[in-house]
């Protein structure tokens, strides 16, 4: 399925690092900043992570939530939550079936060995809960605040 801005974000249902079930409905009336990223613990992601930790409060200002997407198990993502005092939730997509909605479960290369992993891509869906921005093969450096920007100037 291809991802049109300004249409419907995919909807999800997924386990999150909260101990509930969340679903991208769950959040109408709410920016939503859903960050899809490879691994809990690696340093990649852990600056990521931590980067948006560090911005958490500013998102917070302008109405907006975010969300960490990985294949990690909750119990890992509970562990990284800890860690790195993450305030925000961690959702557990184990399938991949929500990475392939939002066509980020790619086929990756690394030292000569291919296989299917999470390209790291962020997504702004707004308050009615349409996709109005998107980030993919996102490099970590600046990115928060880049997302940041997005929010408070288009939302």
């Amino acid at each position: 399925m291809a991802l049109v801005i300004g249409e419907k974000a995919p909807e999800f249902e997924l386990p999150a690092s909260n101990g509930e079930t969340v679903k991208l409905s769950d959040f109408a009336g709410k920016n939503v900043v859903l960050y899809f990223y490879p691994k809990d613990m690696t340093p990649g992601c852990t600056t990521e992570a931590c980067d948006f930790r560090d911005h958490h409060e500013s998102f917070e200002g302008v109405n907006a939530v975010v969300l960490g997407v990985s294949p990690d198990p909750i119990n890992r993502h509970e562990k990284f939550i800890e860690k790195h005092g993450l305030p925000f939730l961690l959702l557990a997509d184990e399938d991949h079936k929500t990475a392939e909605d939002y066509n980020v479960w790619k086929l990756k290369k690394n030292f000569g060995k291919e296989y299917m992993g999470i390209e790291r891509s962020t997504f702004i869906i707004d308050k009615k809960g349409n996709l109005v921005k998107e980030w993919r093969k996102v490099k970590v450096k600046g990115h928060v605040e880049e997302a940041l920007e997005y929010i408070k100037e288009n939302l």
